[in-house]
């Protein structure tokens, strides 16, 4: 049972910055992969970057560039470091925790963490 918990949105400006952090109550000891997805009001649910236990990564082509997903395992946290945002970066923004597919890492749908741990989301807002 994993219980995840974002935090680090807000409000900022275009072209600023916002540093989103997930802590987890504990990993599996199996290989498994962390997410941040993102809905804004009126659009699907999307996903935004994900990375694999042993540290692969992949990114949402928008973002690419601008974002960085990192974790530290040491203290059971993922992050996402957001550069020159942009008001369409605006979203609720959700970090999630699963069991890691092929698809998660080439194609980042919506559901491909739908049977894992999520958090209740974290608020970026940016003008």
């Amino acid at each position: 049972h994993v219980q995840l918990v974002e935090s680090g949105g807000g409000s900022v400006q275009a072209g600023g910055s916002l540093r989103l952090s997930c802590e987890a109550s504990a990993y599996t000891d199996e290989v498994y992969c962390m997410a941040w997805f993102r809905q804004a009001p009126g659009k699907e649910r999307e996903g935004v970057a994900s990375i694999e236990s042993e540290g692969a990564i992949n990114y949402r082509d928008s973002v690419k560039g601008r974002f960085i997903i990192s974790k530290d395992a040491s203290k059971n946290t993922l992050y996402l470091q957001m550069t020159s945002l942009m008001p369409e970066n605006s979203a609720m923004y959700y970090c999630a925790l699963g069991w890691c597919s092929r698809d998660l890492m080439v194609r980042l749908p919506a559901s491909a963490l739908d049977g894992g741990y999520w958090g209740q989301g974290t608020q970026v807002t940016v003008s």
